[in-house]
């Protein structure tokens, strides 16, 4: 055997097992994706009354009306 046939053979070892390894890698990977969505951690938490939307208006007017507590402290005038 030649060395250039040597290195070739040692190049083609070390890439299988790369392969092999990435391939269990991936296996690994999807087997625990399968068992979050399977457990329901992906699902997006539901509101109890009402919708998504009306709490974020809920929390836009609240943080609205601390922005203005903070605005009249910083200009003086007392609430």
């Amino acid at each position: 055997m030649t060395e250039q046939m040597i290195i070739a053979l040692s190049t083609l070892a070390g890439l299988t097992i790369f392969a092999l390894t990435a391939m269990r890698c991936w296996q690994g990977w999807l087997t625990l994706k399968e068992h979050e969505l399977e457990r329901g951690m992906h699902r997006v938490p539901e509101m109890e009354n009402g919708s998504p939307v009306g709490a974020a208006r809920i929390e836009i007017a609240d943080l609205k009306e601390r922005l203005r507590k903070l605005e009249a402290i910083a200009s003086g005038v007392d609430l």
